[in-house]
């Protein structure tokens, strides 16, 4: 166990901040399963509109690597553009 003040502060912050990115990036995992089971074009042009900018934010605070981000996005969008297109 840690010895000093700054270092139990320390400790909490972290816990607070690992329990945010886990319930940030699970909340971008569930709205990307609801825009993958979307059929109607408009609501998933919606949904990726709000997944994309959620997989920014994960990639800006290194939650998930940024390029894991942009294929995310990129075969999001292609299964968006699927949809318009069918």
């Amino acid at each position: 166990m840690a010895n000093h003040k700054s270092a139990l502060k320390r400790i909490r912050a972290n816990e607070t901040k690992r329990l945010r990115n886990r319930y940030q990036h699970k909340t971008t995992r569930t709205y990307i399963r609801k825009l993958r089971d979307t059929t109607d074009p408009e609501a998933a042009r919606e949904v990726y509109k709000t997944v994309s900018s959620m997989l920014d934010r994960l990639a800006k605070k290194n939650v998930i690597h940024k390029n894991k981000a942009n294929n995310q996005k990129s075969k999001l969008a292609k299964f968006v553009k699927s949809l318009s297109a069918a």
